[in-house]
């Protein structure tokens, strides 16, 4: 039993130090990226609309739904 625990140290120390590491990775990698044209779309859409710029997920959720709308319209 005792040459089992002193086996498994190494493992579990090892993974006690790489678990946050990973984790801290995997949260970099869940932002979802908006392609370059979704961007070139909704600057279009501020233009026509006459609208300051702001980013799209500041919003009010009317407004979101107006360039859904609006851009299911165009593409």
């Amino acid at each position: 039993m005792h040459s089992l625990i002193r086996r498994l140290t190494p493992l579990l120390l090892a993974v006690a130090i790489a678990s946050p590491v990973a984790m801290i990775g995997c949260r970099y990698q869940e932002a979802p990226q908006a392609a370059p044209q979704e961007d070139v779309t909704y600057n279009q859409w501020e233009h026509e609309t006459n609208r300051p710029h702001q980013d799209l997920n500041k919003r009010s959720p009317d407004e979101q739904k107006q360039y859904s709308d609006w851009r299911s319209n165009h593409h």
